[in-house]
């Protein structure tokens, strides 16, 4: 039986190796035959001695496992988005902030953004536990069963890797493998698929994992996530992952200026189209760990990466009629619709024209031949119009001048470039898109009721506002179209679960203008409460931490609406969170408010961003830069001398771990 185990071990150990070689190296050592042959040996293996199952075992890549619901996974290490670049004027306005904020040299990793399906993966002890998809950042859905079937993707590394990690990439379908994919459909008699990124991205959401299997997709990662990973520089993490086994693309070069990256750009822009693969950028990202750690984040991105976007695909069409849409805060948007044509592997029928402006200062008509650009936007945009092809009878656009919707007249205040809708709680699209921003994934995430369902219900007369939810009744929803007995259960079930949502996002999903995720969790976090928030005085609100006087009129303006406190009453009575919870308060204190602290260099007892978490709990501002402002510096090990020489010349002290965390009575850190 021993040595039955030891084959089965050995099986696996040689399969996983010649996986490796075909898939990741693309250099096979061994024939498609002679890989069949030891793979069937170890699948009768497997079945006649299931005591030695092992669930990353490479006979396991086939699939067959069925998933009706895809469980929502919060990200350990969020995953952000990146900010976009299109010219050499942005790369080097980007490194000047940079360099204001860390010392020495700045070197660059430059990679190439693939245009696929974010992945994250995460490995404990060397196997693949679990891979989730990118969703709103903060989580996403449990889709391992899927990602096993590719074969890229090891299910078991090799060498020295940590312990436990996260791995984020890029799922995606090579032309040839989507191409023989849509011969296949074809003479099948179907509908062709569109486009490779959207076929992958699709992939992953199929219930069978047997026919993920059958596609060719392939993973590419990019970036290893984890804490004490002992691994100093980008171009070393990458290096370090393609020897776990993992596909790393080896296009990357390390560039020491901005020219050298414009270089790599320049390169590739031409070059890309003899890859396997859709790009659609280049990724630059600072090299340096320690200085990515100093930069940290914004509120979408991080400080030390930037995309730079090749330059868009455009083509020419007919704007065949400007219509207008009315969105959640009233904001009038004129659409262009257009004669379809083929973008970027889509096809596009409409594209934003953003405002009034936009319409005067191209001169946008209806009947133009207009160029329509796909760049950094998802959404189709008109650049500009082709003169030499305008009708001779075409006139100049008259903007609308009342609401498309409930025919209120439009108003325009001065400094903005959006016209209004002002019939806040008569206009229906508003009433419809403030519950759908209220239900939506990064507010309440109410599970089982989407977009079309709650236009459904306000259409039907169920509800006219957000609070109305909560009064809902499974004999209510159930006569709605394509609501079973078994979907109305799961959407008052759902309603019923986002009481327990927490105030911060329920601050964001009551969709005060202007307050956004970011914001919404600085309000949350200042006043504690909904009562504090809506008694605070227009100058107690521009006093708070970025909060200026547009946010604080706009606060103030939503709770002077009679209409916006009856239902704010009325969701407390249906016992929705419009508090910060005891357990979140617990360990907050006020020993550092309005102090500016500085965090720079290598931390001992605690990592940067858990001292940066102390900072803001015992309530004081975590600041990127040292200025007159600045309260003090809580200064590691390998602080840049230029910083340490700035907070000298202006007086400001200096602070060691060990100090600050006595200074928040957190001695029991370095204690233990």
């Amino acid at each position: 039986m021993k040595d039955v185990r030891q084959h089965i071990i050995n099986l696996r150990n040689e399969l996983r190796e010649h996986n490796y070689n075909y898939y990741v190296l693309d250099n096979p050592t061994i024939t498609d035959y002679e890989f069949d042959l030891k793979l069937k040996e170890l699948q009768e293996l497997e079945e006649q001695h299931p005591e030695f199952y092992d669930a990353n075992s490479p006979t396991q890549r086939v699939g067959g496992e069925i998933t009706k619901n895809f469980e929502t996974v919060k990200h350990e290490h969020r995953m952000y988005s990146l900010d976009n670049s299109y010219s050499k004027e942005d790369l080097l306005d980007w490194e000047k902030r940079i360099k204001k904020m860390v010392d020495g040299d700045v070197f660059y990793t430059c990679e190439l953004k693939y245009d696929g399906a974010s992945i994250s993966l995460t490995y404990e002890n060397g196997q693949l536990v679990r891979a989730v998809t990118r969703g709103d950042g903060f989580q996403g859905d449990d889709v391992t069963a899927n990602v096993k079937t590719i074969k890229s993707v090891p299910l078991q590394l090799k060498g020295d890797y940590p312990p436990k990690f996260d791995i984020r990439g890029e799922i995606v379908l090579p032309f040839d493998g989507f191409h023989k994919m849509n011969e296949e459909r074809l003479a099948n008699g179907e509908e062709p698929y569109r486009n490779p990124r959207n076929t992958a991205s699709g992939s992953l959401k199929l219930q069978d994992s047997a026919e993920v299997a059958k596609r060719p997709l392939e993973c590419l990662l990019y970036n290893l996530t984890g804490n004490n990973l002992g691994i100093s520089s980008q171009f070393e993490s990458l290096e370090k992952a393609r020897s776990w086994g993992f596909k790393v693309p080896d296009a990357a070069k390390l560039a020491k200026s901005v020219d050298e990256v414009l270089e790599f750009v320049n390169y590739w822009d031409t070059k890309r189209h003899e890859l396997p693969y859709e790009t659609d950028g280049v990724v630059i990202k600072v090299n340096n760990l320690q200085q990515q750690e100093e930069l940290g984040y914004t509120a979408k991105a991080p400080r030390w990466a930037m995309a730079y976007k090749f330059k868009a695909e455009q083509v020419s069409t007919v704007l065949n009629e400007i219509t207008y849409q009315v969105g959640r805060t009233g904001a009038i948007t004129p659409v262009a619709n257009l004669e379809p044509v083929e973008l970027a592997g889509t096809t596009v029928k409409r594209a934003s024209i953003h405002n009034a402006d936009q319409i005067e200062k191209l001169d946008i008509r209806e009947r133009d031949t207009v160029f329509v650009e796909k760049g950094g936007e998802i959404i189709p945009k008109i650049i500009g119009v082709d003169l030499s092809e305008r009708p001779i009878d075409s006139v100049p656009t008259q903007y609308i001048t009342h609401c498309p919707e409930c025919e209120s007249e439009l108003v325009r205040t001065e400094g903005d470039a959006k016209h209004y809708c002002p019939n806040y709680n008569g206009c229906k699209p508003q009433i419809i898109g403030r519950i759908q921003h209220y239900i939506s994934r990064k507010a309440m995430d109410i599970e089982g009721l989407g977009g079309e369902t709650v236009a459904l219900l306000v259409n039907e007369g169920l509800i006219s506002n957000y609070s109305d939810l909560y009064e809902l009744t499974k004999e209510q929803v159930i006569p709605l179209e394509r609501m079973a007995e078994k979907s109305a259960d799961n959407l008052i079930n759902g309603i019923e679960a986002s009481k327990n949502i927490p105030f911060e996002r329920v601050l964001y999903a009551i969709g005060i203008r202007y307050v956004g995720e970011t914001v919404a969790k600085k309000l949350a976090k200042h006043y504690k409460s909904i009562d504090n928030l809506m008694n605070a005085s227009q100058e107690d609100l521009e006093n708070v931490d970025e909060i200026g006087v547009k946010i604080a009129e706009s606060v103030k303006l939503f709770f002077a609406s009679e209409e916006n406190i009856e239902i704010i009453n009325r969701l407390k009575q249906f016992g929705v969170q419009l508090e910060i919870s005891s357990e979140e308060l617990e360990g907050q204190t006020e020993i550092l408010k309005g102090q500016s602290i500085v965090v720079s260099g290598v931390f001992e007892h605690v990592s940067r961003n858990e001292l940066k978490k102390l900072i803001e709990d015992n309530g004081g501002k975590v600041s990127s830069s040292i200025s007159s402002k600045t309260s003090f510096v809580v200064a590691g090990d390998k602080m840049g001398p230029s910083k340490k020489d700035k907070a000298e010349a202006l007086g400001i002290s200096l602070i060691s771990e060990v100090e600050f965390l006595q200074k928040i009575s957190k001695t029991d850190i370095f204690n233990d």
